[in-house]
């Protein structure tokens, strides 16, 4: 082991964990293992990446490692993810952090008495669009926000372990109440199951925002014929939309809106006439990092300085209590409050 490398094994060689191997093989200082049971799999990771080593089981490789990631399927994120942090490695687990809260907690308890690194693959808040997008909110420029709407659709990529909101949705929760800095309180969800009978394949989900006093509502579809990755923001004062899919705006703010106008004629008072503002589109310059790049270099930097993330445990707990309570929701057809939250 050469001195001042960090050694980081990549648990699933996916379509996340992929990523990854090749993130953080292009980082300086930084060897990568490269763990999964399918053989064809990691002929292919060899293909790609001759420098990284190879190896079938987690076991084998975590005497030699200084941190794992965790890119298997969500069902197996805690049992990975609890060895890893038992033997004190440093761990990013891909979101969901947990399919189930207990076992959320017991990945943020374990990091806690071992005092290894815990952080979760929240990637869009790494993301420099999102960040100038929450300047924007914060700056008062678009006024107070009456709500939120985000779609994260696409065809295909059925998950076996999950349904779409916990496959999808994680995203969008974050980017939502990373922007608020704030969780959601309560939250309602229709779903559906057009293919197939084990998991809702297009699904809405509402979440409730106190302190900030608006709501937003997440679309998430594998059944769409076309990819979106959109975020609109509705202000009094302006709007904005982040299109993550477009190449040179990104984010677009639209000096538009509506006026309730005075009602003058009695007579006319049920047509609520309105006011419509039409102004300027505007479009910051946003320099392009890929934020897997991003996060994953703040990963190898918390485990050679020994910092907190920026995405601890704790948060990726936070957004496993909302993704549980969707769940109640969709199964009783009601509002239903998030559970407690550990504060971020």
């Amino acid at each position: 082991m050469a001195a001042g490398t960090t050694y980081v094994a990549v648990v699933g060689y996916g379509y996340w964990g992929s990523k990854h191997v090749r993130v953080l093989s292009s980082l300086p200082d930084v060897a990568v293992t490269v763990v999964d049971e399918n053989d064809h799999r990691l002929a292919e990771a060899a293909g790609h990446y001759p420098a990284a080593r190879l190896a079938t089981s987690l076991d084998a490789v975590l005497d030699d490692v200084d941190a794992v990631v965790v890119a298997t399927p969500p069902s197996a994120h805690t049992h990975v993810a609890v060895a890893a942090l038992e033997a004190g490695r440093h761990t990013l687990v891909e979101k969901p952090l947990a399919t189930s809260v207990a076992d959320a907690e017991l990945l943020v308890e374990t990091s806690a008495s071992r005092q290894a690194t815990l952080m979760v693959g929240h990637t869009f808040e790494y993301n420099a669009a999102v960040r100038t997008l929450k300047g924007i909110v914060r700056s008062g420029t678009l006024g107070r926000i009456l709500h939120i709407d985000t779609a994260r659709l696409s065809l295909g990529r059925y998950q076996s372990d999950v349904n779409v909101i916990w496959d999808l949705a994680p995203h969008d929760i974050s980017i939502v109440s990373y922007l608020f800095d704030e969780m959601p309180s309560a939250t309602s969800v229709w779903a559906q199951c057009n293919i197939g009978s084990r998991h809702a394949d297009v699904a809405h989900v509402r979440l409730q925002f106190e302190r900030a006093n608006t709501h937003a509502v997440v679309h998430v579809s594998w059944l769409n014929p076309n990819k979106v990755r959109r975020v609109t923001i509705v202000g009094e004062r302006k709007m904005a939309v982040y299109d993550d899919m477009s190449d040179n705006e990104r984010i677009r703010i639209y000096d538009i809106g509506v006026d309730p106008a005075e009602i003058d004629d009695p007579a006319s008072a049920h047509a609520m006439p309105m006011t419509y503002r039409f102004g300027d589109i505007t479009s910051p310059y946003i320099p392009f990092d890929e934020p897997l790049r991003v996060q994953d270099q703040h990963f190898v930097d918390c485990v050679r300085n020994g910092s907190t993330p920026n995405t601890p445990g704790r948060r990726g707990l936070d957004i496993v209590r909302v993704l549980s309570a969707t769940d109640v929701a969709r199964d009783s057809g009601g509002t239903v409050r998030i559970g407690e939250r550990v504060a971020s």
